[in-house]
């Protein structure tokens, strides 16, 4: 079995955020950050190389594969503003409609420019994600059984 490659480094996240090309994509980082940060209650760690995480969890695949990941995330890079979550966004068709201009991958939301999204929608999808937030409970879809705060799973 393959291991997986993205895993928690200790490399620093401003150091990170500040070798994002672009002045603006740049500063649409620090946003995302500063929002991602408020709403888990968690600092960040780096996943990879360009990966920003919040929270952690262990999962394990009924074949037996195993590892870690983060809650949600995000990574400032050249085309899109990549947001991340644990079960994808899918789940949040209501959220999504509301939320502005976007494309969606498997587990990824890309966005262009965070001026083409609704904030408030975007706070309420990121927070929805998350399975101790009230908003979880608003916008019912795919959750994990972790808690985002201890970083442990339940």
């Amino acid at each position: 079995m393959a291991e997986i490659k993205t895993k928690p480094t200790d490399d620093s996240v401003m150091a990170f955020l500040d070798t994002v090309e672009g002045e603006h994509r740049r500063q649409e980082g620090l946003m995302i950050l500063d929002l991602m940060r408020e709403i888990t209650g968690v600092e960040p760690k780096m996943w990879g190389s360009s990966i920003v995480g919040f929270g952690e969890y262990h999962y394990v695949y009924a074949s037996g594969r195993e590892g870690d990941w983060f809650l949600t995330g995000f990574s400032p890079r050249k085309q899109n503003l990549t947001l991340y979550a644990q079960g994808g966004f899918a789940h949040h068709g209501a959220l999504l409609e509301k939320l502005g201009k976007h494309k969606m991958g498997k587990g990824c939301l890309y966005i262009k420019k965070l001026e083409d999204i609704d904030l408030p929608t975007l706070r309420t999808l990121i927070a929805s994600l998350l399975p101790s937030h009230p908003a979880a409970e608003e916008e019912p879809g795919h959750h994990i059984e972790a808690d985002a705060k201890s970083e442990e799973p339940r």
